[in-house]
């Protein structure tokens, strides 16, 4: 399909935070006395954010959140920013490849300084500009609802219809799908194991990529 504009989502798209996240989560919870595995809490937390990201957690527990979770999270994603998190595979050679004058998007839930912060480490730090969405600030309701893709789409001046959405998570495709834009399920990430692919199938994505250069093939 040839598309006017490219939205990206980030964790597990652009950079392999989902998987060490996730084993963060995992881990943690196990140690407090809820035993969870990190496919587990991809299934059940990936792709969420704020209040929600929260409220998923409780459910899984049975619950409130524990009371040293915030300090937890916190001290991962310090770390996190201070070391960086690494590209997913083709991940920068695609975006370097696509056509100067083609608009594309960060549609992510993580916030503007994670994004940022990992934009620079994987040198992409000039290549959406101020086109750069979390659905923690810039939208009154994050994925799952298709708000973002909605509001990046009006940024970028570009029919949703004519975008095509790059997505890895079951949230994330859920929002995707809904907003009416092409959605390209990409499973490229370490996180992305057996029968992930067919979760975003089940979803309604249009296509699935199991790397960026079969992403670039689907675009045309």
């Amino acid at each position: 399909m040839k598309v006017d504009a490219i939205l990206f989502d980030f964790d597990g798209v652009l950079i392999e935070s989902e998987a060490s996240g996730n084993a963060h989560i995992a881990e943690y919870l196990t140690r407090s006395g809820h035993p969870t595995t990190r496919e587990e809490s991809m299934a059940h937390f990936m792709g969420l954010s704020g209040h929600d990201f929260l409220a998923a957690i409780e459910r899984w527990i049975g619950r409130p959140i524990p009371d040293d979770f915030a300090a937890e999270r916190e001290a991962e994603n310090v770390r996190c920013m201070a070391d960086g998190i690494d590209a997913v595979a083709g991940a920068v050679a695609f975006v370097r490849a696509l056509p100067a004058d083609l608009p594309r998007a960060i549609v992510s839930s993580s916030r503007p300084p994670w994004l940022h912060r990992h934009l620079d480490h994987i040198g992409l730090a000039d290549a959406f500009g101020d086109h750069v969405y979390s659905g923690a600030e810039h939208v009154a309701r994050g994925k799952p609802a298709p708000d973002l893709y909605l509001h990046a789409a009006a940024r970028l001046g570009v029919p949703i219809e004519r975008c095509a959405i790059i997505e890895d998570s079951p949230v994330g495709a859920t929002g995707a799908v809904a907003s009416g834009g092409h959605v390209i399920g990409l499973v490229a990430g370490a996180h992305c194991g057996p029968g992930h692919a067919d979760r975003l199938r089940a979803l309604g994505v249009h296509a699935i990529a199991t790397d960026f250069d079969e992403v670039a093939r689907l675009l045309g």
